[in-house]
């Protein structure tokens, strides 16, 4: 049974089997996260208790052929689900919460998360899982709550997301501190401010373990304020006065859509919110008041048409080049209600995400071709991160002085690099440990080491289907985009005859009708292999498809390098009664 949960006042490729618990001995398990960029998931195990931190997705890279995003696995959470005592959300970004939806019907615990945080959460399950209602406890910064052993302290830090939390995270053992996605913004849109003296009074009284952001550890200096960008959005409105403007941005980038709202209300424009996620976090934003927009600012998407183009600004989804988000569909002419022409000026308000770049480079490209103005490169201060660079990193690792650190949110050189900068700061190399998904941390009061591993990967997500990141569908997806697909139809009788002449197709190899030696040879040979068959072929058709690759593969290899996929389809006519295949 787990223990009692407390609160005080506000204000203020492995076996999935645990591996034996010593008393007295706590174990960091990330899942997730490590060595690559998304699905964000750690465990915190101590005694027979569980916390877990995050359930984030990924977003899939060109080799993905079709899948929409990739979840962690979460298998070694399922075979302990008894002993999950609680799940902490640090923020709303889908790399720590859009997992939750496909987790939170395999395991189930308390969800403990900020207002806007849980909020975000509950339009992601009323999408993909609108049958599962969570357990959701509300927090803000300055709140504990306990779980068993764990006292978890909530710490306001900024990001590109409103109303975020690091984590202090108190065990038998000692101190975990989780920055969270965080950075050190001075003027933040908000006002609320990464909380310096809750993680310095963390790092006066000890911190054992220091789990830290390690996202922009190659970037130097500090990043730059969010309010930095109020002089672009003011030289693009006087630029362009009599233009419509059209802003891409993140969605989620609340404090954006604030600034844009707030200068289109100071130059007398009125603005409209494109795109569905847009509007879903717009919406909910607006509800919990995250983002105070006047509703005398605001016009519909379909009452776009009839606003004069130097009287509007439109933001829309499409930053990244998504295929169906709003800015993508305006670019190819294809949105519903808007059109693109010499009277839109469009500025693109991000970076390219690591991956995104072509898919930016053709909707910016489409974009010129519409005849608009376009303000998308990043000297014209179009974009400034969510994530702490090098200095704020610095800062972060003296304040707390812990005894461990462990670079989490980052690709494999980013955690290789926060590590050396920890030495840096005075945490001795031995101390520093890079990690993989699902190697096995485990602590004392003044020993740490990594050993065992427990299961830990990712799940492919394609539409309502769940498979393993490595399978076979990924394998079949990639060979038919590389070298194509040969269907090979034969139609006979019972006897073993053919009926008709062997057809052939062909997608993404040799254009079969235009190689009509080709052809010729591929027909000759299936009819003898059938011939020779007889009567066997037609009672074993697995036994003729088999045999019918064979020949055919036989006959591309002298015409072609490539390797098609070979695909039979063997139908015996029976004498009386229809046909069977």
């Amino acid at each position: 049974m787990l223990p009692k949960e407390t609160r005080k006042p506000r204000g203020r490729q492995a076996s999935t089997k645990p591996a034996t618990v010593k008393k007295g001995k706590l174990k960091f398990i990330p899942l997730g996260g490590l060595g690559e960029i998304g699905k964000n998931i750690f465990a915190l195990e101590y005694d027979r208790a569980i916390l877990v931190v995050d359930c984030g997705l990924m977003f899939p890279d060109d080799e993905m052929l079709g899948i929409d995003f990739v979840i962690p696995d979460i298998s070694y959470l399922e075979e302990n689900r008894e002993r999950i005592a609680g799940i902490i959300l640090t923020h709303g970004h889908e790399d720590h919460i859009g997992g939750l939806p496909f987790a939170l019907g395999k395991i189930s615990a308390p969800l403990y998360g900020t207002k806007l945080t849980l909020g975000m959460v509950g339009n992601k399950m009323a999408e993909w899982a609108p049958g599962l209602t969570p357990d959701y406890r509300e927090i803000q910064a300055g709140d504990e709550v306990e779980l068993g052993p764990f006292r978890v302290r909530f710490i306001a830090v900024c990001h590109s997301i409103p109303d975020g939390v690091g984590l202090a995270i108190e065990t038998p053992v000692g101190t975990v501190v989780h920055t969270g996605d965080f950075k050190l913004d001075p003027t933040p849109i908000d006002g609320r401010l990464t909380d310096y003296a809750a993680f310095s009074e963390e790092g006066r009284k000890g911190v054992l373990l220091l789990l830290s952001d390690s996202t922009n550890v190659e970037r130097p200096g500090f990043t730059e304020s969010e309010r930095s960008l109020s002089g672009t959005l003011d030289k693009i409105f006087r630029q362009y006065r009599t233009k419509r403007i059209i802003i891409a941005s993140f969605a989620s980038n609340l404090h954006r859509v604030q600034q844009v709202v707030d200068t289109a209300a100071r130059f007398n424009r009125k603005v409209a919110f494109v795109g569905r996620s847009m509007l879903k976090n717009v919406e909910l934003a607006r509800s919990l008041g995250y983002l105070h927009v006047d509703d005398s600012v605001v016009v519909d998407v379909e009452q776009i048409p009839s606003v004069q183009p130097g009287s509007l600004v439109v933001m829309t989804t499409g930053s990244q080049g998504e295929p169906f988000s709003g800015l993508v569909l305006m670019s190819r002419g294809e949105h519903r209600v808007i059109s693109l022409g010499e009277k839109d000026v469009v500025a693109i308000f991000a970076t390219p995400v690591p991956g995104n770049e072509k898919l930016v480079s053709g909707t910016v490209d489409r974009l010129f071709a519409c005849g608009c103005d376009v303000v998308y490169e990043k000297e014209q201060g179009i974009h400034v991160s969510g994530h702490a660079a090098r200095d704020e990193l610095k800062l972060i690792l003296n304040m707390t002085r812990p005894k461990f650190f462990v670079p989490v949110h980052g690709e494999y050189r980013h955690l290789v690099r926060h590590a050396r900068l920890a030495g840096e700061t005075g945490v001795a190399p031995k101390n520093a440990f890079v990690m993989r998904n699902g190697d096995v941390m485990v602590l004392d009061a003044d020993r740490a080491v990594v050993k065992d591993r427990v299961q830990a990967g990712g799940i492919m997500v394609d539409g309502l289907a769940l498979g393993e990141l490595q399978g076979s569908i990924l394998k079949e997806r990639r060979e038919l985009s590389e070298e194509g697909i040969v269907l090979v139809s034969v139609v006979m009788s019972e006897e073993g005859e053919l009926m008709c002449d062997p057809s052939f197709d062909s997608r993404g190899f040799l254009h079969l009708d235009d190689a009509a030696t080709l052809r010729g040879e591929l027909a000759t040979s299936v009819e003898k292999l059938v011939k020779s068959l007889g009567r066997r072929g037609a009672a074993d058709p697995e036994l003729l498809k088999s045999k019918i690759r064979g020949r055919v593969r036989d006959s591309l290899r002298r015409f072609s390098p490539g390797k098609p996929a070979i695909v039979p389809i063997v139908t015996v006519v029976e004498s009386r009664r229809g046909g069977r295949s």
